[in-house]
């Protein structure tokens, strides 16, 4: 097979999947807790399709239920980006989220933290200047 550069048209990620078991929980957790906007919220295949997304986003949240014998509970790998990761590591301790107990700062590396959402999944916010 040969390969000719430049083929591939893909430009940007959409939507990245995080499983979740309750997807009106996630949603009241990602909207209200994290703020974040929904962009669709409908019937897909016999299921619901949810997406959510922090204003202005580029890449979608979609609130999948996972396929059966799927765990909740991953390290998404996901990072969001953020002016201030200490403001927004206050606000989701005052949210009762549960989220790591203190910002990490590592020299060379932006401060940073974890959270878990409902379910248990993973997610890490990331100070960018």
């Amino acid at each position: 097979m040969t390969v000719t550069p430049g083929a591939i048209r893909i430009t940007d990620v959409r939507t990245v999947g995080v499983p979740v078991s309750d997807q009106d929980r996630a949603l009241a957790f990602y909207a209200d807790t994290l703020g974040f906007a929904t962009r669709m919220d409908g019937s897909f295949g016999g299921g619901r399709w949810i997406e959510v997304a922090p204003e202005g986003a580029t890449t979608s949240i979609a609130l999948v239920a996972p396929a059966e014998g799927s765990p909740t509970g991953v390290d998404t790998g996901i990072r969001f980006t953020t002016a201030d990761a200490d403001a927004d590591h206050a606000h989701l301790v005052a949210a009762g989220a549960d989220v790591d107990p203190e910002v990490l700062r590592y020299p060379g590396v932006p401060p940073m933290f974890s959270f878990r959402d409902p379910d248990g999944n993973t997610l890490y916010v990331v100070e960018m200047p």
